[in-house]
């Protein structure tokens, strides 16, 4: 069983597949706007779809690391920077229809949004945190930086998901429903680092405390 799950996720035409999945949110909204079934408000439509997904897709990037330890497939982690890519992808989406639908490219008026509005000065913080993170997500930047540095720059990703809840919990007005189930998937998956973490620091402590073996008579001899 384990083989099979790993040949298929080796094989080339598995992201393949993973690509044109994470692509059907687009077209699905872009077969709405086609059919004008985006509403009688289609800005903020497309504004709450495009969002809704950037959040999908941050919680299941995070998903990531905790699935492929409990499920011991480390080869998961080949989908992990594609998913973290189109979380990206889908926020700027998102940026670009406030920017260009909800604005029309007017830089006084989104930059008064930006510093009046809590739930926009939190949401923009969120886009910021996530534009290092696509710029280094290559093997070369990888190399440039170094594993542990780039490894606890792309930790960024957990504030720019918490970011993210917040953005949505500050932005509705009635039902909460949806950014308190983000919020409770983004808590879990924090707690399960946070866990991992000291876990891993405990049994690092462990090791490094254990009694060195009293040499024998023979071994001195």
């Amino acid at each position: 069983m384990k083989r099979a799950l790993n040949s298929i996720l080796t094989s080339k035409w598995t992201k393949v597949v993973v690509f044109l999945v994470c692509l059907v949110p687009l077209g699905v909204l872009l077969w709405k706007g086609y059919q004008g079934d985006l509403t009688a408000n289609p800005i903020e439509f497309v504004e709450h779809w495009t969002g809704d997904w950037t959040i999908r897709f941050l919680i299941i990037t995070l998903c990531i690391t905790p699935l492929r330890k409990m499920l011991r497939l480390p080869l998961l982690i080949r989908f992990r920077r594609m998913l973290g890519l189109f979380a990206f992808f889908y926020v700027c989406l998102h940026f670009l229809s406030w920017v260009v639908l909800d604005h029309f490219f007017n830089l006084h008026e989104m930059w008064t949004d930006v510093l009046k509005r809590r739930y926009i000065t939190v949401g923009f913080t969120g886009f910021v945190l996530l534009l290092p993170l696509a710029i280094t997500s290559t093997a070369g930047w990888i190399r440039r930086l170094g594993g542990k540095q780039w490894q606890l720059l792309h930790r960024a990703i957990y504030f720019a998901a918490i970011a993210g809840v917040i953005h949505y919990y500050w932005l509705v007005k009635s039902d909460e429903t949806k950014p308190l189930q983000y919020a409770w998937m983004v808590g879990i998956l924090l707690a399960w680092r946070i866990g991992y973490w000291i876990y891993g620091r405990r049994q690092r402590s462990g090791v490094r405390t254990l009694p060195s073996k009293e040499p024998s008579t023979a071994e001195m001899a």
